[in-house]
């Protein structure tokens, strides 16, 4: 039972003596007045002294629930890696998320980051400083209101999900705490797409680093050293989330010698709305993964149960990371592309998406050889402890890789076309891309070849999505002249 397990992990880190282990008498109290047997509790702790070879360790998942409400969950397992897995499959479920935040800042940095080029590029720059400082001001704006509704649903969306006495309590703390920083993580994000705009991605990076270093330390701190638990951790993150949104506004604040600087400036609604039309691909891109995870969570579960969830994860993982170059590689020439379009170089544009098209060709070969090379290494990293589990695994690795081959070029040509300002066009290969294909492969497939059928399915979407990437550079040629 769950108060079993919690009384040997108390026994193994105190000892078998209630006088001396508080927190073991504790428990021994709450399993008496849940009508658990006094024999059965001595026999629990008598198990647990001499050695029980099961460990349980307690995990606390930080996570989003609807509305991006912050959720916190306490949990006792001998395998964190397939609680991981169905941690995720029932916070994706029931509509939540499992620590994802920040689609706002996104959508706000590659919307404005295209359009601010744009206006660099038709030689205007005081007018993109303008548009810049407009599109700070209102993200943060939009943080500051979530917030404040954060604090008003949190408690109705904890209790919504489950939470109760402590628990309840303690998730309280957290999300309130992490609450105040929500304006800071949005700009976090944004910042980081407006850097490579300003022509300092460098500084992106090291802001980065520094925030992530931060909460390292601040973790080890507030948490390890001051015993501050709950409250302590979610200080950490709330701080190294603050670090990384105000140090970009404090450089940006005063001169420097970046393209951009925040100004004095009037609210522009067209330039806005250019801005969040721009960006709504990456915004959809955020809110689809959600949704899609959910479904092919669903298929996993019923075609292989809880590891098919956590083969998916590890190879979710992975993608996260081979993905990111791509993602890098879009964000980081999306201001060149907007510049020279709105400088009406067509020929410095035209050159820009024939050599990026061939870099990202070579990266994705390298990447789909890295895939099956690597398979059972990086299988046996994450579950390495379940040979079955492993097998799946590996086996599965050995097909998602092929999506490896089609992904950048989608990633790239959504990217491309917001940064030459056409954010219809992003949206709908995003929007294909992420959600149609995806939702209608993993529907479909794993009627055909079960199992197999999910793992194909990453794979047939990309291909249709390149497909669809393809045909919509080839329609809009003669338009943007490249």
């Amino acid at each position: 039972t769950k108060i079993g397990r919690e009384i040997a992990v108390a026994v193994k880190e105190g000892g078998g003596n209630p006088a001396s282990n508080s927190k073991l008498a504790a428990l021994i109290a709450k399993a008496k007045a849940n009508s658990v047997p006094n024999d059965n509790i001595q026999r629990i702790i008598k198990r647990a002294e001499g050695g029980d070879k099961t460990e349980y360790e307690a995990i606390t998942y930080e996570g989003y629930g609807p509305g991006g409400i912050a959720v916190m969950v306490e949990t006792l397992t001998d395998n964190r890696n397939r609680t991981a897995a169905n941690m995720r499959h029932y916070f994706d479920k029931f509509g939540g998320n499992l620590g994802q935040m920040g689609c706002v800042g996104f959508m706000f940095g590659t919307g404005g980051g295209a359009l601010i080029a744009k206006t660099m590029g038709e030689r205007k720059q005081d007018k993109a400083n303008e548009i810049f400082t407009l599109i700070i001001t209102v993200s943060a704006l939009c943080g500051v209101v979530l917030a404040v509704l954060g604090f008003f649903l949190l408690r109705p969306v904890a209790e919504f999900m489950g939470a109760e006495g402590e628990l309840l309590e303690q998730s309280i703390i957290y999300g309130r705490i992490i609450l105040i920083a929500l304006p800071f993580y949005i700009l976090q994000f944004e910042f980081q797409c407006l850097f490579a705009t300003a022509e300092k991605p460098k500084l992106g990076l090291y802001v980065t680093v520094a925030s992530g270093v931060a909460n390292m330390i601040l973790d080890a701190l507030l948490v390890g050293v001051i015993p501050l638990g709950v409250t302590g951790a979610a200080a950490a993150t709330a701080i190294s989330e603050f670090i990384g949104g105000v140090i970009p506004l404090l450089y940006f604040a005063r001169k420097n010698d970046s393209r951009l600087r925040l100004v004095k400036f009037k609210f522009d609604v067209k330039a806005l709305l250019k801005t969040c039309t721009n960006g709504s691909s990456e915004f959809m891109s955020n809110v689809s993964m959600s949704i899609v995870s959910m479904l092919y969570n669903m298929q996993l579960m019923k075609y292989a149960g809880a590891d098919g969830v956590a083969a998916y994860g590890v190879l979710m993982y992975v993608s996260m990371i081979f993905q990111a170059i791509f993602i890098g590689f879009a964000v980081g020439t999306a201001p060149i592309v907007g510049f020279n379009f709105g400088a009406q170089n067509t020929a410095e544009l035209k050159g820009l998406l024939s050599k990026s098209l061939r870099i990202i060709g070579v990266c994705a070969v390298f990447m789909f050889a890295a895939g099956e090379l690597f398979a059972r290494p990086l299988g046996k990293l994450f579950v390495g402890y379940d040979d079955e589990l492993l097998e799946m695994t590996v086996h599965a690795f050995s097909i998602f890789s092929f999506s490896f081959l089609f992904s950048g070029f989608s990633i790239y040509g959504s990217s491309f076309f917001t940064a030459l300002n056409d954010g219809l066009t992003s949206a709908m290969i995003s929007f294909l891309r992420t959600l149609v294909f995806q939702l209608a492969a993993v529907l479909l497939f794993p009627l055909i070849w079960e199992l197999d059928g999910i793992w194909l399915s990453i794979v047939g979407a990309e291909v249709m999505s390149i497909t669809a990437t393809v045909l919509f550079l080839i329609g809009k040629r003669k338009r943007y002249g490249y």
